[in-house]
């Protein structure tokens, strides 16, 4: 099977994503022709699988110190892992094809904790991360053999193992005339500044993406909503302006690229100090979320505007992942960017949501390849470097 699949220019490959909103699974089927700068991609199918409550909640506590002990992590490394393998095989029904039809997995794995820079005080947390959902159990389960833990390598060589999007997003958005930037907003918000001509890209976490609007609405609806669909509450209320810069004063805004960010900053414990100063200045609920919204929007532009437009000129933004759907959001981001062009990715026939799944997969794309598959100036690492794991079935 290995040899056959080393030998192999043309493979269908699954992509699973799931990431640090920790709203669910994606899985995109696509179809990849050659490799590096010549990669093609097809998608030929996508499904989303939310997680239940239970599971979303227990997932939130891992990703505390406070609630969150080795018996569940060992435990939940291997339930998510049968989830990914199930959602593969769903997803592979619902394209009408059997497992064999596909030749591999790229699993990115849940992030559970992410240490992008090393704490000089204590030895034993050097630069490191965590990713969740044993490959050795999606690999027996599904047949097929899978490649996944791509973040570790990156560390290994000096990044800080993120993001990882920008090498998918070169490969898929750049554009000889026009500078772009490609700007996911999940749980955690990512952009890639891809100048035109193409050329040396900027990457970085801008910060929250849905993570904290996701919170605040699921906390204030007491666990009725797990998110504001299309940004209908925000829409109703008004920006607290001390609030928000307070909020934007928080160092890591301030921090140079690269940089990276996750719950281990941005988590619950962030929400709910944040939420009970909302509540004491006593807010419209209303408000609190139109705030909590305006602060992903306002991170994000003030990201360009420190370290983007400084360097190179910029027409479109072209926005992917669960904030593509939240109006409001992308409102907000077209007033702070009157001068840029707001997209998403599905007006240029890259689904939104399936974006993340579809680069995932062709990181393992490139691992099969044996091409470098990491962004050094992404992530900060010393060299380039073929990222992942592979298990076998």
């Amino acid at each position: 099977m290995l040899r056959t699949l080393l030998n192999q220019t043309s493979l269908t490959i699954a992509g699973i994503m799931s990431g640090t909103s920790l709203d669910g699974i994606d899985v995109a089927i696509v179809r990849m022709e050659g490799s590096g700068l010549d990669t093609s991609i097809k998608l030929l199918h996508f499904e989303s699988f939310s997680y239940e409550a239970e599971i979303r909640e227990k997932l939130k506590l891992l990703c505390t110190i406070e609630n969150s002990d080795v018996a569940q992590v060992c435990g939940m490394n291997f339930a998510i892992a049968e989830r990914f393998a199930d959602a593969v095989s769903q997803t592979a029904a619902a394209a009408h094809m059997s497992m064999a039809e596909i030749d591999l997995i790229a699993s990115h794995g849940q992030t559970i904790w992410h240490i992008p820079v090393a704490d000089e005080r204590n030895p034993y947390l050097p630069k490191s991360t965590l990713q969740i959902g044993d490959l050795s159990v999606i690999a027996k389960r599904t047949g097929r053999p899978v490649v996944g833990d791509f973040r570790t390598a990156d560390i290994a060589v000096g990044g800080q193992g993120a993001p990882l999007v920008p090498y998918g997003d070169y490969l898929l958005f750049k554009h000889a005339s026009k500078g772009r930037i490609l700007q996911n907003i999940g749980g955690i918000g990512n952009c890639t500044a891809i100048p035109a001509p193409a050329g040396g890209m900027i990457a970085f976490d801008t910060g929250p993406g849905n993570m904290i609007m996701d919170q605040v609405v699921y906390e204030l609806s007491e666990g009725r909503m797990s998110y504001d669909a299309n940004g209908d509450w925000a829409a109703k209320g008004k920006v607290h302006q001390e609030l928000l810069e307070d909020m934007l004063a928080h160092p890591y805004f301030q921090e140079l690229p690269p940089k990276t960010t996750g719950r281990e900053i941005f988590g619950k414990a962030y929400v709910a100090s944040w939420l009970a100063s909302a509540v004491e200045r006593g807010l419209p609920q209303e408000d609190i979320v139109a705030t909590a919204t305006a602060f992903t929007a306002h991170s994000i532009a003030r990201g360009y505007k420190d370290f983007i437009f400084p360097q190179c000129d910029i027409a479109e933004v072209i926005v992917s992942g669960g904030g593509a759907h939240n109006r409001t959001l992308l409102n907000m981001l077209g007033a702070l960017l009157p001068e840029q062009t707001i997209l998403t990715s599905d007006e240029l026939g890259i689904s939104a949501d399936a974006k993340e799944a579809m680069l995932f997969a062709l990181l393992g794309n490139a691992f099969i390849q044996g091409e470098p598959n990491n962004v050094p100036a992404a992530t900060g690492a010393d060299r380039q470097t073929i990222m992942g794991k592979l298990a076998l079935p």
